[in-house]
């Protein structure tokens, strides 16, 4: 089982952010704005439901890292913190899953 994280991954990402645009896809990716990363995870995650649906289990996991990697740097570009998302979650599995679903609705 690997031991690469999230956290691993945002680290990387922020460490790539301030390199030169013309050699890291990163930083080239963050120069370009939070749309261009937004449209990149869009894509992204489209191929994995793609892959998902034709039961590709390869793909799949090749669209998912992908999908994975392309919010960390939409984060990245809209200054959230990866830590706040993990937050977020955790506070949402304090309830099931549809009572904290329903909350929202009214919220």
């Amino acid at each position: 089982m690997s031991t690469y994280t999230l956290a691993d991954l945002a680290q990387l990402v922020a460490s790539r952010a301030g390199t030169d645009p013309a050699s890291s896809y990163t930083a080239k990716l963050l120069a370009d704005g939070p749309a261009k990363a937004a449209k990149k995870l869009g894509e992204e995650a489209v191929e994995a439901a793609i892959a998902a649906v034709q039961g590709d289990r390869e793909g799949l996991k090749n669209e998912a890292a992908d999908v994975l990697y392309h919010l960390v740097v939409l984060l990245k570009a809209g200054g959230v913190e990866l830590e706040a998302v993990m937050g977020e979650l955790e506070r949402r599995t304090a309830q099931s899953g549809l009572a904290e679903k329903a909350s929202r609705r009214h919220a």
